[in-house]
């Protein structure tokens, strides 16, 4: 008979044995309720810019294509020290930790107990027995083990539903990335535009305080009017007011950039306050495929992991319809000696199989069933949803990057036409052949024609990083750096 319970409990593992490759609860599948589209239908607004064959498969780390080591540097910076990212990445490793947990509860649990003890029981727990003889002494020490036999699969659903939970967090991350990098390259090609933009308004401000100065030698000498004057000054206070909205949203800007490089506000103002050109335009773009995208895009990657878990969390949810068998056991020593512990006579052991069946709340079960079905329907609607924005974000990109372009040319050719006609209109009127109307006009036109060109070129750079964003393409595996003890602490 002492060999009873241990050939139950071999049974009950060669049994777990021989179902461990079934689970309760439905598997997995990519959905397929949205028909996707072979090909973008916005991608003929930037035909003529389309990558060729060679330069398709190069797309690593898109903001170096601009060619501007000060971009290139606070990019990197942010990828290592943007303080959001930290925090994803902290998230991250957070569920690996925890993933790594509920691998564990495949195997056995092994615990260790030591126990001395020194009793002495009452004189009414034992009436007539002498004092010294209700002293007592006991030792114990020993190994325990309990696994839960994973014949429905419960166990294995919960590790497959932290598994995808795992990839969703680190999907997250790379999605994250992504963002803060194209705000990095946004926010550094609004600086440049915003300091383009602050340079037509000084230098449109000099050529206007020369025309003042000339209208004023002329009233003087007692040609033109008074009237001529005023409409002078008007015009060149008009165009020095725009200085101080323009670096007030400079200072803001560069404020904002340090932040996403993990600095205070005013870290980079020294090194970006000077000038510089925007950054050349990249001929050629590769939109690729809508296909090509879904896989590519980490936000839809982290939508498809999160349905994974919920789905996998509907089998955590029906295993409870069905009993849970537990095999336990102990060895262990036990004596009233010290020395006799782990003695022959002294040696104890337990093999046992537990059954836990909660057959009288099946109402329960089947609510917290219900309420799975119903988070991974609600997982499937965001999924969906997520392809529709990822698809919608791409061909919205497509269509403003392509008509910023034409734009763009358009108001180059204008830019230069008004700054020709100022610089003739200036001419004629020294020369008496027009009068201040038409030069005032002109520099007028001309302030407008530079600022809109400094505008467009702003907005087909950060066009262009919205494509790419977008398109979720050329994105380093690159991680932050953990500051403080805290991160790395057993």
């Amino acid at each position: 008979m002492r060999n009873v319970p241990n050939k139950t409990a071999l049974a009950a593992a060669v049994f777990a044995f021989v179902l461990s490759a079934c689970a309760i609860g439905p598997d997995h599948v990519r959905p397929s309720s949205l028909a996707v589209p072979e090909k973008f239908v916005e991608a003929g607004a930037i035909e003529p810019l389309m990558a060729t064959s060679a330069e398709r498969n190069d797309q690593s780390d898109f903001w170096r294509r601009l060619g501007d080591a000060q971009l290139t540097a606070l990019v990197e910076q942010a990828l290592l020290a943007n303080h959001d990212l930290r925090i994803a990445l902290a998230n991250a490793e957070r569920a690996q930790a925890l993933q790594r947990g509920t691998r564990l509860d495949l195997l056995p649990t092994v615990t260790g107990d030591a126990q001395g003890s020194d009793v002495r029981a009452s004189a009414d727990q034992q009436p007539g027995v002498a004092r010294a003889d209700r002293d007592g002494r006991q030792y114990d020490a020993g190994i325990r083990a309990a696994w839960e036999l994973d014949l429905f699969g419960r166990v294995r659903r919960q590790v497959e539903a932290g598994r995808a939970g795992t990839d969703a967090a680190n999907a997250d991350f790379r999605a994250l990335q992504v963002a803060i990098v194209a705000e990095v390259a946004r926010d550094y090609i609004e600086l440049r535009g915003l300091q383009e933009q602050l340079r037509v308004a000084q230098e449109s401000a000099e050529s206007q305080a020369e025309t003042l100065r000339l209208v004023e030698m002329g009233f003087q000498a007692g040609r033109g009017t008074e009237f001529d004057t005023a409409r002078a000054r008007a015009l060149l206070a008009g165009t020095q007011s725009r200085a101080p909205a323009l670096e007030a949203r400079i200072a803001i800007t560069l404020h904002h950039l340090a932040v996403l490089i993990g600095q205070p506000p005013g870290a980079v103002t020294e090194a970006l306050k000077w000038r510089e050109p925007l950054p050349a335009l990249p001929g050629v773009v590769d939109p690729g495929t809508p296909g090509d995208l879904l896989r590519r895009r980490p936000d839809v990657a982290a939508a498809e992991y999160r349905l994974h878990a919920a789905t996998a969390r509907i089998g955590v949810a029906k295993a409870d319809f069905f009993p849970r068998f537990t095999l336990g056991g102990l060895i262990g020593s036990q004596a009233v000696d010290r020395d006799a512990l782990f003695g022959r006579d002294s040696e104890t052991r337990l093999v046992a199989l537990g059954v836990d069946w909660s057959f009288l709340d099946i109402g329960r079960v089947r609510a917290r069933v219900a309420a799975a079905d119903a988070d991974a329907a609600a997982e499937l609607a965001r999924y969906e949803q997520t392809v529709l924005h990822a698809l919608a974000d791409t061909e919205d990109a497509l269509v403003r990057y392509g008509n910023a372009r034409v734009e763009d040319e358009h108001l180059a050719r204008a830019a230069g036409d008004s700054a020709r006609a100022a610089q003739l209109a200036r001419i004629r009127y020294e020369n008496g052949a027009t009068d201040l109307f038409e030069v005032l006009d002109a520099e007028r036109s001309n302030l407008q024609a530079q600022d809109a060109l400094a505008q467009s070129r702003t907005r087909s750079l950060t066009g262009w990083v919205a494509l790419y964003q977008a398109l979720a393409g050329g994105w380093p595996d690159t991680r932050p750096t953990h500051t403080g003890v805290a991160a790395r602490s057993p």
